[in-house]
C-alpha cells in the first residue's frame, strides 16, 4: 500500500489543523442561516436532504432577528447592524469558487455543485466573540475536509488561502481603511 506524503501529518500539526478547520467551518457556515430561511429565501435554493444532528444542545437557539442583524462583516461596514442594512446590495447570482494551486484537480464550482459535493448535515454552534457577545446558531453544511478531499492536495500543500470579493459598489465597507482589501 502506498501513502501520499500529503496524507502523513505530524500529530501536533494535525491537532492544530483540526482546530483551524473547525473555526473555518464556522466561516463557511453561512449556509446555516438557511435553517431559519423564510419561505421566499428557501425557494431560491433547493437543499438536498439534510442529515439531522446526532448531537443536541440544551442551549436555546438565538433569536432569528439577532442572528441576521448583529454581525461582523466589515465588507458592509464596521457597525453590527451594517451587514443587515447593506447586504441586500450584494448580487451573488452566478457566483463560483475556484480551487487551484497545490492540488491534483483544479476545479470551479457553483452553488449547485457545492450542494452536491457531500451530504449536508445539521449542527448547532455556539459562537463566542472576543468582543464579549455570543450566539447559539443552527448551521447546515458539510465538513470542509470533503472539499479538500475532492481537490486532492499535493505533498507540497501547506496552507489554504481564501480571497474574497471586494467590490466597493456592492460592499460599502470596502472603502473603509480598517483592512487591506481583499483580505486573505
Amino acid at each position: 500500500m502506498s501513502i501520499n506524503p500529503s496524507e502523513i501529518t505530524p500529530e501536533h500539526i494535525f491537532l492544530q489543523r483540526r482546530k483551524f478547520m473547525k473555526q473555518l467551518g464556522l466561516g463557511l457556515g453561512g449556509l446555516g442561516y438557511l435553517t431559519y430561511a423564510s419561505n421566499a429565501a428557501a425557494q431560491l435554493i433547493k437543499l438536498p436532504a439534510i442529515i439531522e444532528s446526532k448531537e443536541k444542545s440544551s442551549e436555546k437557539i438565538s433569536a432569528y432577528e439577532d442572528i441576521i442583524s448583529y454581525n461582523n462583516y466589515y465588507e458592509f461596514g464596521t457597525g453590527k447592524s451594517d451587514p443587515a442594512k447593506y447586504a441586500q446590495q450584494l448580487n451573488t447570482q452566478g457566483w463560483q469558487i475556484k480551487i487551484d494551486g497545490e492540488v491534483k484537480q483544479t476545479i470551479t464550482l457553483d452553488m449547485d455543485d457545492i450542494l452536491k459535493l457531500a451530504p449536508l448535515e445539521e449542527r448547532i454552534y455556539r459562537l463566542r466573540c472576543v468582543e464579549g457577545w455570543s450566539m447559539v446558531i443552527p448551521w447546515v453544511g458539510f465538513s470542509f475536509s470533503e472539499l479538500i478531499r475532492k481537490v486532492e492536495p499535493t505533498g507540497n500543500a501547506k496552507y489554504v488561502e481564501f480571497t474574497t470579493l471586494a467590490d466597493p459598489k456592492q460592499m460599502p465597507g470596502v472603502g473603509n481603511r480598517v483592512l487591506n482589501w481583499p483580505y486573505t
